[in-house]
C-alpha cells in the first residue's frame, strides 16, 4: 500500500461556519492544507483568514456544491494552491421543514442537488487524486435523523439517507485503491441553525432543554466534536475503518 502524502490538501464543504468551520479549523490544526468551500466566498474568506492567522494553511473559494462545473473550478483551484486533494469532508447542506404534501418537484430536487448530488460532484472530482496518490480520505457528514426519520423533512432525510448509501458503495469500491469513505451523521448539535430552529418552534414545545434532557450525556453536541470525529476518520491511524456510519450523537442513537 501506497505511504500516506507527507504534506495532505483537503477540502472541506460548507466550511464557513457551524460544523464545517469547526472542522476546517481542526484539519488545518493538523496540519491539512485546507481550502474552505462554501457558497458565501466573503465568510469563508473570514473564516480562512482566522486560520492562517493562527498558523494554519488556508484557502476559501466560492462554490456552490450543486454545479459541478463550479465544483471543478474550485477544486482545480485548490490543486494549483496545495496539490493533489487526498482529503475530501463533504459537510455542504441544505435544510427543509415543509409537510410532505406542500413539498413541490422543485423543491425535492433543489434538496438533493445540494445534499446528495453534490456529494457526488464532489467525490467524483477528488478521487483521481487518490487513486493516483494511492492513499485517501471521504467522510461525508450525513444526519441522525436517517436512523429514524423525522417529520415535515421528508426531502432533507431522503438525501442524507442516500449520502449514507452512497458512503457505503464508494467504501466498497475504492478500498482496493487506499481510499477510505465514512459518514458521521451528527446528533443534537448547538450550531447558529439550531439556534434559528429553536426560535422558530422547530425542535418541539421543550426546545433545546427538551433535547438535552433526551440526550443520554445530558449536553448538546459542539461542532468541535464532529470536528474530532471527522480528524480521527481522515488520519492514517484509521486506514483499517471504511463505510462505516459514525455516530457521534450523546447516545441518542446506538
Amino acid at each position: 500500500m501506497a505511504q500516506p502524502p507527507e504534506e495532505k490538501a483537503g477540502i472541506v464543504t460548507g466550511a464557513a461556519s457551524g460544523i464545517g468551520l469547526a472542522i476546517a479549523e481542526r484539519l488545518a490544526r493538523d496540519g491539512v492544507r485546507t481550502a474552505l468551500f462554501d457558497l458565501d466566498g466573503d465568510e469563508a474568506e473570514s473564516a480562512a483568514a482566522k486560520i492562517r492567522g493562527a498558523g494554519g494553511r488556508a484557502l476559501a473559494v466560492r462554490v456552490d456544491v450543486a454545479d459541478p462545473d463550479g465544483v471543478a473550478r474550485g477544486v482545480d483551484r485548490v490543486r494549483e494552491h496545495f496539490g493533489p486533494v487526498t482529503i475530501l469532508v463533504n459537510n455542504a447542506g441544505k435544510e427543509g421543514f415543509r409537510r410532505f404534501l406542500d413539498i413541490t418537484p422543485e423543491q425535492w430536487d433543489e434538496m438533493l442537488a445540494v445534499n446528495l448530488t453534490g456529494t457526488f460532484h464532489c467525490c467524483r472530482l477528488v478521487l483521481p487524486d487518490m487513486i493516483a496518490a494511492g492513499w485517501g480520505r471521504i467522510v461525508n457528514i450525513s444526519s441522525s435523523s436517517t436512523h429514524g426519520g423525522q417529520q415535515y423533512m421528508a426531502h432533507y432525510v431522503a438525501s442524507k439517507t442516500g449520502m449514507v448509501g452512497l458512503t457505503k458503495s464508494l467504501a466498497l469500491e475504492f478500498g482496493p485503491s487506499g481510499v477510505t469513505v465514512n459518514t458521521i451523521p451528527p446528533g443534537f448539535i448547538d450550531t447558529p441553525m439550531t439556534r434559528r430552529n429553536d426560535a422558530r418552534g422547530r425542535l418541539g414545545p421543550g426546545g433545546i432543554e427538551e433535547a438535552i434532557a433526551r440526550t443520554p450525556v445530558r449536553r448538546a453536541g459542539r461542532p468541535e466534536d464532529i470536528a474530532a470525529a471527522c480528524a480521527f476518520l481522515v488520519s492514517d491511524e484509521a486506514g483499517y475503518v471504511t463505510g462505516q456510519v459514525f455516530g457521534v450523537n450523546g447516545g441518542r442513537n446506538t
